[in-house]
Order: C-alpha cells, then structure tokens, then sequence
C-alpha cells in the first residue's frame, strides 16, 4: 500500500512539474522614431507640474494649519475643562467644610444653654 502511495505521490509531483504552461514569448519593441513628434508636450507638461506644485504646498500647509489650530483648540478645550472640574470641586468642599461648621456651631449653641443651668444649678 505504501509503495501504490509513493508512486501517486511521484507521480502528480512530475505531472505537476511538466504540466505547466511554457512562458509566452515577448514581442519585439516596434522601432523609433529619429525625430520627436512633439517637443512641445514636455514643457507643457513642466508647467502643469508647476502649477499644480505651489498649489498643492499651499494646500498641504493650510490643512497642517488647520490641523494645529484643531488641535490646539482641543487642548485649550481640555484645559478649561479641567479648570472647571477643580473650581466645582473646590466649591463643593467648601460648601461641605461651611456645612460642618454651621453643624458644629449649632450643636455648641445647643449645648450652651443646657452647661450654663447645670452651672446655675451647681451654684445653688
């Protein structure tokens, strides 16, 4: 069975390596002219590269332009942001810190009046 299996194996490998297509042949280059049609076409050319040069440097630096002020505006937009969180944050502690001090000066308030009788009843 192994010896049947080599042979197939072989076999479809020599089948394989013969039975491609042969590379097609390349056509000659047709010959050229002595004389260039038209000499005029490179310069015309040469000036549509340099239009379309300066126009495209303008363009590439209005949008690196556009994309500095995008930018810096999302960090100046970061930065307030920010200010704002901590501004809020310092106000909400110093409305929890005013908030125990009213608790502790009314519990002291309370407490003032009960002291002074037992004081007075002390006295007596």
């Amino acid at each position: 069975m192994n010896k049947i299996l080599a042979a197939l194996v072989a076999g479809l490998f020599a089948a394989g390596a013969f039975a491609q297509a042969a590379a097609p042949a390349t056509p000659a280059k047709p010959a050229t002219p002595a004389v260039a049609a038209t000499p005029a076409a490179p310069a015309a050319k040469a000036e549509v590269k340099a239009e379309a040069k300066p126009a495209a440097k303008a363009e590439a630096k209005e949008d690196k332009a556009a994309a500095a002020a995008a930018k810096k505006e999302k960090i100046a937009a970061a930065k307030k942001a920010k200010a704002e969180a901590a501004a809020a944050k310092k106000e909400a502690a110093a409305a929890k810190k005013a908030e125990k001090t009213a608790a502790k000066a009314e519990v002291k308030a309370e407490a003032k009046p009960a002291v002074a009788a037992a004081k007075a009843e002390a006295k007596k």
